[in-house]
């Protein structure tokens, strides 16, 4: 395993963690709502303090300006909106449950995306190979949530 793999375990593992320690949150404050801000609060903080103390380089006005207006709000108001419903759910699914579906509507839309390439990624196009990859991955799903 290489690093980049080994800090994408690290990533997963993290989001797990944080999305079970953040639902549990939003039990103890009746408020899965009131969960979600205070752990994008938090984010917020601890990226301007890392962003200040670690960051190489600063972004441009010619750069900011050129970034079109969606971008600028839709992939934090998709972010909350997952996370939100990570800690509104994890209290009735349970984790593992709600971690496998997540990361089954995550996988499903990067095959997507990598397949018309958008925002710029890298063009990984729909094969018999992937689709193959797709159903053993919902069929995964079906098996690890029977009961």
């Amino acid at each position: 395993m290489n690093a980049s793999t080994l800090l994408a375990i690290l990533a997963g593992a993290a989001v797990a963690a944080q999305a079970s320690m953040n639902a549990r949150l939003g039990v103890l404050l009746h408020s899965s709502m009131w969960a979600t801000a205070i752990a994008f609060g938090v984010s917020c903080i601890t990226m301007l303090v890392t962003t200040v103390f670690f960051s190489q380089q600063n972004p441009t006005w010619s750069n900011a300006h050129l970034v079109p207006t969606y971008l600028w709000v839709t992939g934090g108001s998709l972010a909350a909106l997952g996370v939100g419903l990570f800690y509104y759910l994890i209290p009735h699914m349970g984790i593992g449950p709600m971690m496998s579906y997540a990361l089954c509507g995550q996988l499903l839309m990067a095959v997507l995306f990598s397949h018309f390439g958008w925002f710029d990624l890298p063009v990984k196009p729909f094969t018999i190979r992937r689709a193959l990859g797709v159903i053993a991955l919902l069929f995964s799903i079906v098996i690890l949530n029977q009961d």
